[in-house]
């Protein structure tokens, strides 16, 4: 089939897919950014293949760091907090969400790293944006962001041989913040990654965060997305244990003391059940309803958790209060 192209030179790559909400993809896509060569690269930076992790599929032996790993996992996490809030900060009406992937790009080169999400499983960008009814994965391309939506930006830098890895949900222009559905569903989802990590300490058992996430997501009358769950993460990008944000789960395993994992829960306000797009990476909503989600990379303690992404007195974004809409007037 011939792709419409418009004066711009833009065209939706999959004009015959049935999407499910108006987002639509705008290619083409960008050349592939380039790394420079004195930067340490993970094993998948050239062919895709991220042959290390494989090793481990099928075995639950989570890795317990040492202080010395764990010091090097802190420093990733502390340059990609550093890299989201650089980006945050350019998120407004009219810019691409290719250019947020240039700013990522740029910065975590500019701090020696490499951005982890380029080239992994083949993944072309260095950043996931994903906007509105896009879950997660979303491919950063020439879409201009407008005023009401919704962006979440999932940055991942590896350096030293550590991946550190986070998002948040970003409103749009004022239009998205006055939003009482927008609203509802981002602040609900960040209470949920708040919630969760409360439980987290030695001896908690992974498969009750589910638990604690879908009880305050339906409280608020969202639903929780099940097809992707967080993860192990240390010197290997996706590890185990697997950290499922549904209830009822049947997660494997036990915290402990120097063990590395994300939880990162996807809200929706309504079907939690999702499509993925013909570009294989980008999932959206099923109904096109908008989704949420926000996530941090957590170190277990001796007493609790150490949140390794935490966001800094002066990172964008943050809370806004929730509109009552049960007021009268």
């Amino acid at each position: 089939m011939m792709h419409k192209t418009n004066a711009s030179g833009h065209y939706n790559p999959f004009p015959s897919f049935s999407f499910t909400g108006p987002l639509r993809p705008v290619y083409p896509l960008s050349p592939k950014r380039t790394v420079p060569a004195h930067i340490k690269r993970p094993d998948y930076s050239e062919d895709g293949n991220p042959k290390s992790e494989r090793k481990f599929i099928g075995r639950n032996n989570i890795k317990i760091l040492d202080k010395k790993e764990q010091e090097g996992m802190r420093k990733a996490c502390r340059i990609g907090r550093e890299v989201l809030d650089i980006v945050a900060r350019e998120v407004r009406p009219g810019v691409t969400t290719d250019y947020l992937d240039e700013v990522t790009h740029n910065a975590t080169i500019e701090r020696n790293s490499y951005p982890s999400p380029l080239n992994y499983v083949h993944f072309p960008k260095s950043v996931c944006t994903s906007v509105n009814e896009v879950i997660c994965h979303g491919i950063p391309d020439q879409r201009v962001l407008v005023d009401g939506d919704i962006i979440n930006i999932d940055v991942t830098v590896y350096h030293g041989g550590f991946h550190g890895d986070l998002n948040e949900t970003y409103y749009v222009g004022a239009k998205a913040s006055a939003d009482p559905d927008v609203v509802r569903l981002v602040e609900t989802t960040r209470e949920c990654l708040d919630q969760g990590i409360e439980l987290v300490k030695p001896g908690m058992l992974f498969r009750d965060i589910g638990g604690m996430i879908e009880k305050h997501a339906k409280s608020r009358g969202c639903g929780v997305v099940k097809t992707y769950c967080g993860h192990g993460i240390n010197q290997l990008f996706h590890t185990v244990p697997n950290i499922p944000h549904y209830a009822k789960n049947k997660a494997v395993g036990t915290a402990k003391p120097g063990m590395c994992f994300t939880i990162e829960p996807m809200i929706t306000l309504g079907s939690y059940k999702d499509k993925t797009w013909p570009d294989d990476w980008t999932s959206a909503t099923q109904d096109g309803s908008k989704t949420a989600q926000f996530e941090h990379t957590l170190l277990v303690t001796e007493t609790g958790v150490e949140v390794l992404t935490a966001r800094l007195a002066a990172s964008p974004g943050g809370p806004i209060p929730i509109p009552d809409t049960k007021r009268e007037g």
